[in-house]
């Protein structure tokens, strides 16, 4: 007869502390250590969570985490190159865009974003990371001519730029498909996608905090395109203002769909929703908002995204320059196994 392996007995450990929980929560996380996925509907369960049962979570998405990628913590060293905050959107919770009238605004001229990329290969940057607002009258074709002249320059850097929102918008203004327009960001160098500007992909919600942003709609035809023409993209969600559990676990479930249909995304990066100057909050643009996630929403939420997605999306991000080295240090033993860029 064999012996069960440290992961068995690990897993056998685990399902009797899990066996004394609420029935129901030790069903879901029992279902998911014996390899299932578990359904929208459980994930909100786990989100109401406290005490042991709470803890248990945690100790389900660590085990996840260790069987599925093991003990070691990746990163890229990069740079974000953001070559403009002048934006056309008004989102409630961005205190990045500037009216292109205001004096705070600025936009890099070509040359020097290349040589914020250069700098950055010098210095062992292996990745550059390229976002902004979306300026108004933009060239269409702006994204196309960044990505050639940093590949003209560096041909061997990785180019992680543009959001589903700048995909969008830069199809409008090249008055092409998206489809066409991302052609067209591959050819020149793109690399990857970063699956920013996602948010919670509820369109109600969405309308509330950022009325004009990319649809729900939207966001899924740019990052199914880019998939499907061989272009690798993150996934992120935005939370701790005025979505509730339901919500993120949804929005957890339709990435997860996605993936289990192109198969295409690299990683989740949970974001924490910063208030600070963030416009919904200062200026009560929008009513109940939060002030961010408590520290148990935030290792709440990025344990049930392993425990979601584990199946499908290996790599679950946390975004240490949001959550600090402390509480990134704990999610490391809560389902996260990526610090993302340094």
């Amino acid at each position: 007869m064999s012996q069960p392996t440290s992961g068995d007995a690990n897993r056998q450990n685990l399902q009797g502390l899990v066996s004394g929980l609420d029935t129901s929560i030790a069903a879901t996380l029992n279902q998911a250590l014996g390899g299932e996925d578990i359904s929208v509907e459980q994930a909100v369960q786990l989100f109401s969570t406290t005490g042991p049962e709470f803890n248990a979570v945690q100790w389900v998405a660590d085990y996840l985490r260790k069987v599925t990628v093991g003990d070691v913590v990746s990163f890229v060293v990069n740079r974000n190159v953001n070559f403009t905050n002048v934006c056309i959107k008004r989102c409630g919770f961005c205190a990045f865009s500037r009216d292109f009238r205001e004096e705070e605004g600025y936009f890099l001229p070509v040359e020097e974003i290349v040589r914020r990329a250069k700098e950055a290969w010098d210095y062992g940057a292996t990745e550059v990371c390229i976002q902004a607002g979306l300026p108004p009258q933009m060239e269409g074709n702006l994204y196309i001519t960044l990505c050639k002249a940093i590949k003209d320059e560096l041909p061997d850097i990785h180019i992680h730029g543009f959001s589903p929102e700048e995909v969008l918008y830069g199809s409008i203004r090249s008055q092409c498909t998206i489809k066409e327009y991302l052609q067209g960001l591959k050819s020149a160098g793109v690399g990857s996608l970063p699956g920013t500007s996602a948010e919670i992909l509820d369109q109600e919600l969405r309308d509330h905090i950022s009325p004009g942003r990319i649809r729900v709609d939207q966001w899924t035809e740019v990052i199914t395109t880019a998939h499907e023409l061989g272009i690798p993209t993150t996934s992120t969600v935005m939370f701790g203002h005025i979505e509730t559990n339901e919500q993120i676990a949804k929005h957890i479930g339709l990435i997860r769909d996605i993936q289990i249909k192109t198969g295409g995304i690299t990683e989740f990066v949970p974001l924490s929703f910063v208030n600070s100057e963030a416009p919904m909050f200062l200026k009560g643009l929008v009513e109940g908002v939060r002030s961010g996630p408590t520290g148990m929403d935030v290792i709440k939420v990025h344990a049930i995204a392993r425990i979601m997605l584990n199946n499908w999306i290996p790599n679950i991000q946390a975004s240490w320059v949001k959550e600090g080295s402390r509480m990134s240090q704990l999610l490391l033993n809560a389902g996260v196994n990526d610090l993302g860029g340094t």
